[in-house]
């Protein structure tokens, strides 16, 4: 039987419809908007803004909230956000230990990470410290005090058990917690005047570009080996990677250098842009990264990633 116009337009049409249903349907709509905690570090700043680039480019909805890491650790349990890209391990272990249950670690993101306590250059030619039992001798020049991050955070927590355990002489040392920036600030103003200052030091981050530094050996016990190394998972709330199979795909291909996230991070802290920003220059800069981040990764309609996103940076 031969079709009419009218006939084959509507069934066209009806097709179109349908191979449109099926698309919008390819991502869940709980699924498209993805919810990241962040704990107010520029390194996970920088790689949630990395990663919500990718994800806008593909269609979806982001939102970053701004939480302390036990909160985000408690807020991945009550399913109030999805993903956590700063699981600083062995440093957030015992939160890990408390949550356990309550989520779900996709892969490392990052490798090679360190995360102890650390000097300018010159505090060790001035004094000679170079190790946690080589502080206490010098307690009078560093005023008896560590400056830490915000309270609450993982290496702030170390700190204060060395010093409630007296570990290494420091039991009448005191914590300064402020934020990343207050700290950094303290460390800069103590630069200046050559003042002898202790801190907590980590990489990647570009305080390692823009100083000398010298981490300080001997807190195993309390940091863990080699200067606290360190490897950073992502984590997702969970049942996250099957309920949304697209993003669980690519949480699950994205992986960093400290280099990568050094430079962006310096872009941030020392040029003062934007996180988003350096992440797109980023992005245009090295597309080629793009290949295996978007393998198997489609937009939010089914159609393929890659491309997508490179239209999204302009590239």
């Amino acid at each position: 039987m031969t079709n009419s116009p009218k006939r084959l337009t509507t069934f066209l049409l009806a097709g179109v419809c349908a191979a449109a249903t099926s698309a919008q349907a390819a991502v869940p709509e709980q699924c498209r908007t993805v919810q990241f905690s962040d704990p107010g570090w520029t390194d996970i700043n920088v790689t949630n803004a990395i990663t919500t680039t990718l994800l806008q480019g593909l269609g979806y909805d982001t939102q970053v909230d701004l939480l302390s890491v036990p909160i985000g650790f408690k807020s991945l349990k009550s399913e109030d956000v999805d993903v956590f890209l700063g699981n600083w391990m062995p440093a957030q272990d015992n939160f890990a230990k408390q949550y356990e249950g309550g989520y779900e670690k996709v892969r490392a993101n990052l490798e090679g990470a360190k995360f102890t306590l650390a000097v300018p250059a010159y505090v060790k030619e001035q004094t000679g410290v170079s190790s946690f039992a080589d502080l206490d001798e010098h307690a009078e020049a560093f005023d008896h005090r560590i400056y830490g991050i915000e309270p609450g955070a993982a290496g702030n927590n170390l700190i204060q058990k060395m010093i409630d355990e007296d570990a290494y002489g420091l039991g009448d040392w005191k914590l300064v917690e402020s934020s990343e920036q207050g700290m950094l600030s303290q460390v800069s103003r103590a630069e200046r005047r050559d003042k002898p200052v202790v801190f907590l030091a980590w990489e990647p981050h570009p305080m390692n570009l823009g100083r000398d530094l010298v981490y300080l050996s001997g807190a195993d016990d309390y940091f863990g080996p080699n200067y606290g190394g360190a490897t950073v998972y992502t984590l997702t709330r969970n049942g996250y990677s099957d309920e949304c199979a697209n993003v669980g795909q690519l949480l699950g291909n994205l992986q960093f250098t400290l280099d990568m996230e050094s430079g962006i991070m310096g872009a941030v802290l020392n040029d003062g842009e934007d996180a988003g920003d350096a992440a797109s220059a980023y992005l245009k800069s090295n597309p080629g990264v793009l290949t295996e981040w978007l393998d198997g990764v489609t937009t939010v309609d089914g159609q393929p990633g890659l491309p997508a996103v490179r239209d999204s940076l302009g590239l």
